[in-house]
């Protein structure tokens, strides 16, 4: 009785006994589910990460990045060059290092610029990364792209459920600390963040470097199911498009929001390609249009309005049956 007490007191713990009780959800799901589920939980996984990071920079401070596609490519390529020489796990370990000097040195240079100056720079970085790629492979080492040293669909999504728990960890310390109060007040108001003693450069560029470390790992992991990868793959613009559609699909107002909007944005995607692979493109695109312009708040504010609603009729009914009562 007392730690129901708690926790119904505690909205924080509340909230950490759900994210914990659903992540060893995950955990199990291997011991009793079908194999394809899991190969599918783990590009759920995979977007998860990456719309949450991408959430974790762009979020607070209203920098609309498009670099995840660089970063989440950076560590693909660092599976397929390191991979048959180091440890998956000191593999997936150094691929989100290379990706955080990479991250340095993009922010260093890129997070002076403000609005469509940064999100115009970001896009021309993944392109120049990937033409950059493609050309030393060419002239180089005379080939296109490279194989991959494969990890069983059950390895790979266990390093997903990890790097995903870690990420959601970090995003709660940063979120509840002064640190995301400056992050928060950046976005804001840069300038009177500035004023008031917030290092925003340096916020701007630690944030920036946290967030591409886990799209790095993430794409160290995920590269071990393909076989064979090259810069157009490694570096598909795909990857930053899809995080900050997910994000704006569910809604930013919460964490869970990106979170939701990840699962039914992947899960729809699957459904397209497979039911409806001529049509996949033509209808994911009016779908995004039709959220934009109709769910302004995302699925979350759908969410919370249809909640609101359901205690608004609870609460009018009760009344309405102590008045009988009386």
């Amino acid at each position: 009785m007392e730690i129901l007490t708690l926790l119904k007191s505690n909205k924080t713990l509340r909230t950490a006994t759900i994210v914990v009780l659903i992540l060893l959800i995950l955990a199990t799901l291997p011991i009793y589910t079908p194999d394809y589920t899991i190969v599918l939980l783990s590009s759920i996984l995979m977007y998860v990460v990456l719309t949450v990071s991408w959430v974790l920079f762009s979020g607070p401070t209203g920098y609309i990045s498009l670099a995840p596609a660089a970063f989440i490519g950076v560590g693909i390529y660092s599976t397929a060059i390191l991979g048959d020489s180091m440890p998956f796990p000191v593999v997936v370990l150094v691929s989100g290092i290379v990706t955080i000097f990479i991250a340095l040195l993009v922010g260093a240079l890129t997070l002076r610029l403000k609005g469509i100056y940064f999100t115009i720079f970001t896009f021309g970085l993944l392109e120049l990364i990937r033409h950059l790629v493609l050309f030393l492979e060419l002239h180089l080492t005379g080939t296109r792209g490279r194989f991959v040293i494969a990890q069983d669909f059950i390895t790979v999504y266990f390093y997903m459920l990890i790097i995903l728990a870690v990420l959601l960890l970090v995003t709660f310390l940063i979120n509840r600390s002064k640190y995301g109060l400056a992050l928060r007040s950046i976005g804001q108001n840069e300038e009177a963040a500035s004023h008031i003693g917030v290092n925003v450069t340096t916020v701007k560029i630690a944030t920036f470097v946290i967030s591409a470390f886990f799209m790095g790992a993430a794409g160290a992991v995920m590269a071990t199911r393909w076989t064979y990868i090259d810069p157009g793959i490694a570096f598909n613009m795909f990857f930053s498009f899809m995080p900050v559609m997910m994000a704006l699909f569910g809604g930013m107002a919460h964490l869970y929001g990106p979170i939701i909007g990840s699962v039914v944005f992947t899960y729809l995607e699957e459904f397209l390609l497979t039911k409806l692979p001529e049509l996949y493109m033509m209808l994911f695109g009016a779908i995004f249009i039709v959220a934009i312009l109709y769910l302004p708040d995302g699925l979350l504010g759908v969410i919370q309005k249809g909640w609101a609603a359901l205690m608004r009729k609870v609460r009018k009914d009760n009344l309405g049956g102590n008045h009988a009562n009386s």
